[in-house]
């Protein structure tokens, strides 16, 4: 098996480009099998066969699951030879076991590239991770112009709302978001939706004792973008009382706003579990 202008051997460290980014251009097809499965090889066979009749419709990516069990681990593959398609950079349909080529082919036919849409998201998720909320928010804009109901860029949108402490418009579009594989994470982020919509009710008073003040003083902090510092008064209120459950699911939901590709995240995630725990 040799490696061509459509076919490579990828493993755990050239995974993330040649695979995860590659397929935010053009699909690409993975082929995870091992040198002691035979129904491996007439499969590989006929996958690279159909990519080098595509011409560049899509790339086949062979992973020997023998050498890097952490890809195999990660995408939970359990018998070999398994197929998986990326698009976008997703996972986006799959077979296991030894298949016809007609089969084969219809499954392939299937595996579209990126949408517009799709591409105009992933670049508006890069900004989020560098925290220009407000170049994100129009990109993700323009995004969901061309794909309305998009969960990735729905999600999006709601994160680079509530950077910028525009609560009441971001609630709703959490409030009214769609099922799909997203829902989770958009409902990280709807406590922190609801107490920064709330905020515009709340004035503090003598009523307050100093750790209700210095939560919504942190609340006042993420409505005006400045993220960290309202992480650090909400860790701070949380040492008060590590059983206050809202100021802990806020801390969730900015965690969730940052993303785990920003660099923050993973601290003050290790900073939360030291107090917690």
């Amino acid at each position: 098996m040799m490696a061509t202008d459509f076919v490579v051997d990828v493993n755990e460290v050239d995974f993330e480009y040649e695979v995860i980014s590659f397929s935010n251009n053009t699909p690409v097809v993975v082929d995870f099998w091992a040198e002691w499965c035979r129904p491996c090889k007439p499969l590989t066979a006929i996958l690279e066969r159909l990519v080098h009749e595509a011409q560049g419709g899509f790339r086949l990516a062979r992973v020997n699951s023998d050498q890097n069990p952490n890809l195999a681990l990660r995408f939970g593959v359990r018998s070999l030879p398994t197929v998986k398609a990326f698009s976008g950079g997703q996972v986006v349909a799959e077979f296991v076991g030894a298949q016809p080529e007609d089969r084969v082919r219809e499954f392939l036919d299937h595996v579209e590239p990126p949408s517009p849409a799709a591409l105009l998201i992933e670049k508006a998720s890069s900004l989020i991770a560098s925290e220009q909320w407000a170049q994100a928010e129009i990109i993700f804009r323009e995004a969901l112009d061309a794909d309305p109901n998009n969960p990735n860029g729905l999600l999006g949108l709601a994160k680079t709302l509530l950077a910028q402490g525009k609560s009441h418009e971001a609630l709703a579009l959490v409030t009214s978001f769609p099922a799909s594989r997203r829902y989770a994470q958009v409902m990280t982020l709807l406590p922190l939706a609801e107490e920064m919509d709330q905020l515009r009710r709340h004035t503090i008073g003598a009523e307050d004792n100093e750790q209700s003040a210095a939560y919504w003083n942190a609340i006042r902090l993420v409505a005006r973008g400045k993220i960290t510092s309202a992480l650090d008064g909400l860790l701070d209120v949380l040492r008060l009382d590590k059983h206050d459950s809202k100021s802990r699911k806020v801390i969730l939901a900015l965690l969730e706003l940052l993303g785990d590709d920003n660099p923050l995240t993973r601290e003050y995630r290790k900073e939360l579990s030291a107090i917690l725990f």
